[in-house]
């Protein structure tokens, strides 16, 4: 980010980038890690909130926490709603916990910032998919209804745990749509205006890392090596979130997840590259970085990956009304993101129409 600062009479761009706090565990077996987190930390009593999905993982987390475990939480909801964190709250207080170890996609981690946010309780996070919400200080709820955003340091886990061996059972669909989704913040942290020299090299590496370990893991679903490079891109590119302001294609994202009830993952994936289409060129320097990361055409790689996705690569696929376009490209072009192309409802509404 910068900021204006007066040096010598006149007035220049001064970059600050503050590093986040922490402690990252990577590496295979690393969830054997979890009880000594948990105690250095201070946290003799954790509640564990697990993604239903996690089950067997979650058993063996809570086997290996022991008499550390004071309850376990598995129905965390995508944008935490407030009602299922006043829910967990109420568990874990009726258990008399003192922390929060988090098992789970950005449903499950979202939930642990939550009560992190009402309790200063610590937090240890173990991510099971490549969404990168473990790195980011951002917590989206939804009170009454209503979407709200927090974003404070303070809501960074303590610690996070990354195993690829946790992954193994990830479906293929969402090894794809989460790592892409991870790929888009790296994308937008390399045209962010206010970026630094960290978070682009957050996001080349990133980048590099999902365009070649993603392929593997797809064929090979077993490939642990690669798998562990991919949690390390997430890692990156969480990172990229975290630190730099993400642009059109989170925007999007979010406007339509909002409008439509739609899956995260699957939304972020369709769209990334008609957003990149879109953006690139105006920001021919991360495009030439792009293009060198991936030997050729980023957009057409990462559409020939969306176009792999059994699942859902259209806009229309996932039950988005052709109607209801209109709206969310005005609503975004009334108030824009920061964005390397300026935005207007009808190029909004066209990039839309092209991914519908």
């Amino acid at each position: 980010m910068t900021q204006p600062a007066t040096s010598g009479g006149g007035t220049s761009p001064v970059m600050v980038h503050e590093m986040l706090p922490g402690r990252v565990l990577l590496g295979r077996g690393a969830l054997r890690e979890v009880p000594a987190q948990a105690d250095r930390l201070g946290a003799r009593r954790v509640l564990v909130v697990a993604a239903p999905s996690a089950k067997v993982v979650a058993d063996d987390l809570v086997e290996a926490l022991g008499d550390r475990v004071a309850a376990v939480f598995d129905q965390p909801r995508q944008h935490t709603p407030a009602e299922v964190t006043a829910e967990a709250l109420a568990l874990g207080r009726a258990h008399g916990a003192d922390g929060v170890v988090t098992l789970g996609g950005g449903s499950a981690i979202g939930l642990g910032k939550a009560i992190v946010a009402r309790t200063g309780m610590p937090h240890v996070a173990i991510p099971t998919t490549y969404a990168g919400t473990e790195a980011s200080p951002v917590l989206e709820e939804t009170v009454d209804g209503v979407d709200t955003v927090r974003r404070d340091p303070a809501l960074v886990p303590d610690a996070v745990v990354y195993d690829p061996l946790v992954t193994l059972t990830m479906p293929h669909g969402l090894t794809l749509t989460s790592a892409l989704h991870a790929f888009a913040h790296a994308v937008e942290a390399l045209y962010d205006a206010d970026g630094t020299p960290v978070t682009r090299a957050y996001a080349l590496e990133a980048a590099e890392c999902i365009l070649n370990a993603l392929p593997v893991v797809l064929d090979d679903p077993g490939d642990v090596v690669s798998r562990e490079r991919l949690q390390g891109a997430a890692w990156l590119a969480g990172l990229c979130q975290a630190y730099g302001r993400m642009g059109l294609h989170h925007q999007l994202a979010h406007a339509l997840a909002d409008a439509f009830d739609l899956p995260h993952a699957e939304l972020h994936a369709l769209l990334l590259p008609h957003v990149m289409a879109f953006n690139l060129r105006a920001a021919p320097d991360a495009a030439a970085r792009l293009a060198r990361v991936c030997g050729g055409s980023a957009v057409a790689e990462v559409m020939q990956l969306v176009r792999s996705h059994g699942g859902p690569t259209a806009l229309s696929e996932l039950g988005v009304p052709a109607a209801g376009l209109r709206a969310v490209a005005e609503a975004v072009a009334a108030d824009p993101a920061p964005n390397p192309r300026p935005l207007d409802a009808e190029s909004v509404l066209h990039l839309l129409e092209e991914a519908w």
